[in-house]
């Protein structure tokens, strides 16, 4: 059934992220979980399918259409598919929105195009070895020399880590002022002493290179600097409950599916002579899932309706983000236990699920940043 927030143009593209899931994804994704990363061919096939840059000026070879709904669309249907692999939402909905809106004319021509071809590969780099939620702890630094800023610091956790052609940093160009000395600087694959360590073993995500970046006296032109100087901690400020909302899409999604999915499992797997789902303790469990994911459906919808509008205020996305990942998390556990022995087998999609869902609480912003986030707002 369509639902209110998207019209048949929405619905239209959601067959055509379908059909390209499972023609240039599904496929493949088994073995890119093997490797650790996926091909740089589901790039430039997401580009010539134009699922890259589609909120950017037609100029650029982008969509030209800005409805942040599209994206939506797109990120349920990878959620829904179980896969991960490819790091569509930071290239389109986080990276995207930074190039888009603070990129110059100059900087839009040099990098725009490859963007939406799927030739350049984008990341963000803001977490830190000893710094993850709070962005003002950053260490790495650039410091002007010349018409250049020379780079120096390390990076963990960045996503497209290895495949990325182009990466925003986040270092400080004035170490003495506080947040308003922290900017914005746009790394290229190729620059002396920029250095990518190794693809980080995680539990989960496995087909998602996920990478360790060093940068050793790096010089960055001036002319990569991206925005103005100083304002490089509003800007993540302002983005990040687009980043925020995009998480909790994903993660609703991904449990709505694991849900779909084991109600199915509790009619056919049967015990003591009848299907599971008929014991009054099972059926309680799934009435309680479906419940919460419900109300949950209704937050997420208002969330990304008043996004689209611009009036969704940071303390709801951090609600939603909060809500949503840990509800996703709460209900794959739940559901694995439902499928008994086979949840623990990674045969089965629901123990993948499990494995893949747990970072949901912790990138973007952990649990308690966000509760700290909505308690802060309450004046007390």
């Amino acid at each position: 059934m369509q639902r209110e927030i998207f019209s048949e143009e929405h619905e239209a593209f959601r067959d055509t992220v379908r059909s390209f899931i499972a023609k240039e994804v599904a496929p493949f994704h088994e073995q890119w979980e093997k490797d650790g990363v996926v091909s740089r061919d589901v790039w430039l096939a997401a580009g010539r399918q134009g699922l890259l840059g589609i909120d950017i000026d037609e100029e650029y070879g982008g969509g030209g259409e800005t409805d942040y709904r599209y994206y939506v669309v797109m990120n349920e249907e990878l959620a829904r598919a179980g896969v991960h692999g490819p790091g569509f939402a930071v290239h389109n909905d986080i990276n995207g929105g930074y190039l888009g809106r603070l990129a110059t004319d100059e900087q839009k021509r040099r990098w725009l195009p490859g963007y939406c071809s799927g030739e350049i590969i984008t990341a963000i780099a803001m977490t830190e070895p000893s710094a993850g939620s709070d962005l003002q702890g950053i260490k790495t630094t650039a410091v002007k020399d010349g018409d250049d800023y020379v780079l120096n610091g390390q990076k963990t956790f960045i996503t497209n880590g290895i495949l990325s052609d182009l990466v925003i940093v986040v270092a400080k160009t004035d170490p003495e002022a506080g947040h308003k000395g922290i900017s914005l600087l746009v790394v290229e694959r190729g620059m002396i002493g920029f250095e990518r360590g190794r693809n980080l073993d995680k539990i989960g995500l496995h087909a998602q290179d996920t990478a360790e970046l060093y940068f050793d006296n790096v010089r960055v032109p001036k002319e990569n600097l991206l925005g103005e100087e100083g304002e490089g901690f509003i800007y993540l400020m302002q983005n990040l409950p687009r980043e925020r909302v995009t998480i909790g899409v994903t993660s609703l999604a991904g449990a709505e599916k694991a849900f779909e999915e084991t109600v199915e499992y509790c009619r056919n797997r049967e015990a003591f002579g009848r299907a599971i789902g008929r014991f009054q303790h099972n059926r309680f469990t799934l009435a309680e899932m479906k419940t919460e994911l419900t109300i949950a459906r209704s937050f997420t919808d208002r969330c990304v309706s008043e996004h689209v509008e611009n009036r969704l205020g940071t303390e709801e996305a951090s609600m939603l983000k909060w809500w949503n990942t840990e509800l996703c998390n709460r209900v794959i556990d739940r559901c694995l236990q439902l499928h008994g022995g086979y949840g623990y087998m990674t045969e089965y999609p629901i123990a993948k699920a499990y494995l893949d869902a747990r970072i949901q609480t912790i990138f973007g912003g952990t649990t308690e940043i966000m509760k700290e986030i909505i308690g802060r707002s309450l004046d007390v």
